[in-house]
């Protein structure tokens, strides 16, 4: 089988039998400029389309609404295929946040979809083309794979390719296969999580009764406004681990109910207990204060795996967004990370406090919050300092460059200087920075520079030519906080110097600041026939729309974003119009909510 890089490429691959095309940043690398993270994507990239020649080519779904039947598998098969490959990448702790929690989050909107969606017009099949079919597929592929088991599950999708192979499947005829194999409902199962909407937040509350608990569990569909729905019902794989057993479930069983009890044996007075042992259940899980309480230790002394703290901490999140549980008391189970080591952990945290630091920009705490985060990565950031060590890991380089760029955004003035020395030597050729840190450092480096770094990181860009470089240093230049130079970034995305594909990107990179906000949206307004044009044939419509809308704060905003598009419509990204509208009127509801419990929070923080 080839494989085939090409220079405009609006998808970031595609499966075709025998000659598999990619982006040039999907497939090529080079030794000595390529970072960690990008060696990792390759590698994703190129096991997602191996895989589809399974999923897709040899057997093919009938309709586009079983289009998860190849994209979700395919994006389970490419971790399994890494994780062969390469174990130290750990990579399916990394499912977790690059997948399992991004699902999690956009289908806990009212404008979420099934797994499985009834298509009937061509503008439907680039929707669906979406976080649903792909990381939810994936998602749920992976808990019933914990469910059934390694060996009857590989039995189960041998039996469906030998029976389907050269032919077009439904969804019922895998679910079939893996049922006749393993003799358990799958189909039963199943049918749950790819025809209804959404998932459960399942509420865990425990008795303890000398070396007994005796644990109830209820499930009701969590929505991200937090509002009750007591129709839908899923039928959830619950697994529970323990302190003394924090690897391998304790208790096992299908809640096909409301709500259901059950008693775990042997478990010490003092033992914390988890349910969704290693996150692979899609759902969301609400303890009781000392439940929670008695988990925290598990996070500070990391005896609770990685997988394990990471869910705990994004559970939170979503359920203090949600209002079900208060806010201030999240940011205290952050402060339990000051210890944490592990690179993924540190990604989905720093992603969750990435979304409310931009909430946190329309307060008049935002300074406070800075602070919070230099206090809170100050041991981590000791701990991985600026420079390589001998023999580390590909993750320590991926956790340099993510401490590095956290504490340059929160201003940290130790970092900002040796990042623009480094800038500085960087452009100037006495001296090259490793591909792991170029990210960090340029943007640092615009954050706090002037037209001078502006002007240098452009030279590096008509410099280069390896494509990996380009796009870094395109997703760098809107961190300037200059908003003539913001502008030029933006006047920059369309002209002839910026590949088309990589528009959206250069358009995404100024909206990290609320200054940087507007004038993105105002940019997109204002050019929006050209780039309507441009990208209406495909997912980078979506794209763009997203990026540049849903972190607003204002009902004002939603308004007159809700206003443009129904005179400016969009058949293509339609759901994803709704679904930012939606956010915006959530970041506005929580501010109204939260502000005065995070400040009194935060107050302590200078």
């Amino acid at each position: 089988m080839d494989l085939i890089a090409i220079a405009d490429f609006a998808a970031g691959a595609m499966e075709n039998w025998g000659l598999v095309t990619y982006r040039e940043t999907a497939l090529l690398i080079d030794a000595a400029q390529s970072s960690a993270a990008s060696k990792q994507t390759v590698a994703l990239v190129v096991g997602h389309e191996i895989a589809h020649q399974w999923f897709g080519n040899l057997v093919t779904m009938e309709w586009w609404t079983h289009l998860w039947l190849n994209e979700g598998f395919a994006s389970w098969i490419e971790y399994l295929c890494v994780d062969h490959c390469f174990p130290e990448y750990d990579i399916w702790t990394q499912f977790a946040t690059s997948d399992y929690t991004r699902a999690l989050e956009l289908d806990a909107l009212k404008n979420s979809h099934p797994i499985e969606v009834a298509v009937g017009h061509p503008a439907e099949v680039d929707e669906i083309f979406d976080v649903i079919s792909y990381s939810k597929g994936a998602s749920v592929i992976r808990m019933l794979h914990g469910y059934l088991g390694d060996e009857d599950y590989r039995k189960g999708m041998n039996t469906y390719l030998k029976r389907h192979e050269y032919q077009n499947t439904f969804t019922e005829d895998l679910w079939r296969a893996l049922g006749e194999v393993s003799g358990k409902p799958v189909e039963d199962i199943m049918s749950t999580w790819t025809q209804q909407m959404g998932f459960p937040v399942i509420t865990v509350k425990e008795e303890k009764s000398g070396d007994k608990r005796v644990v109830t569990v209820s499930q009701e569909k969590f929505t991200a406004d937090g509002s009750k729905d007591d129709k839908s019902v899923w039928m959830v794989p619950i697994t529970v681990s323990t302190k003394s057993s924090p690897n391998h479930a304790v208790h096992k069983f299908v809640l096909s109910t409301k709500e259901a009890s059950f008693t775990v044996e042997g478990v010490k007075s003092d033992d914390w207990l988890k349910v969704n042992t290693g996150g692979v259940g899609f759902y969301r899980t609400l303890y009781t204060r000392d439940m929670l309480d008695a988990l925290l230790p598990g996070i500070k002394n990391q005896s609770m795996p990685p997988r394990d703290r990471l869910g705990l901490q994004n559970d939170l999140f979503a359920l203090a967004r949600a209002g079900l549980v208060s806010c201030d008391s999240v940011l205290k189970v952050a402060e339990a990370f000051t210890t944490e080591t592990n690179y993924t952990v540190w990604s989905d945290l720093s992603s969750n406090l990435s979304t409310l630091s931009i909430l946190l920009q329309y307060s008049d705490f935002h300074e406070n919050f800075k602070a919070f985060i230099r206090s809170l990565y100050s041991t981590i950031m000791a701990n991985v300092g600026w420079d390589a060590k001998q023999d580390e890991g590909h993750l320590t380089a991926m956790l340099r460059s993510l401490v590095i760029g956290r504490m340059g955004n929160a201003d940290n003035k130790s970092v900002i200087t040796e990042a623009k020395a480094r800038f500085d030597a960087h452009c100037d050729g006495s001296s090259t920075l490793s591909a792991d840190l170029r990210a960090a450092v340029y943007s640092i480096a615009l954050k706090h520079g002037g037209v001078a770094e502006y002007d240098s990181l452009l030279k590096l860009y008509h410099k280069t030519d390896l494509q990996e470089e380009r796009v870094r240093i395109l997703r760098s230049l809107g961190a300037t906080a200059d908003s003539t130079l913001l502008q030029r970034t933006l006047d920059f995305s369309i002209s002839s110097d910026v590949r088309s594909q990589d528009t959206v990107s250069v358009i995404a990179g100024t909206t990290g600041t609320v200054n940087g906000r507007e004038l993105a949206w105002k940019f997109i307004r204002d050019n929006w026939n050209q780039l309507h044009e441009r990208f209406s044939g495909g997912f980078l419509l979506s794209r763009l729309v997203k990026s540049t809308t849903e972190n607003f704060a204002t009902e004002d905003k939603a308004v007159e974003i809700d206003e443009f598009f129904k005179s400016n419509p969009a058949p293509a990204a339609e759901r994803t119009i709704q679904q930012s509208l939606e956010n915006i009127r959530l970041n506005v509801e929580q501010l109204k909510r939260d502000s005065k419990l995070i400040k009194g929070f935060l107050s302590s923080f200078h």
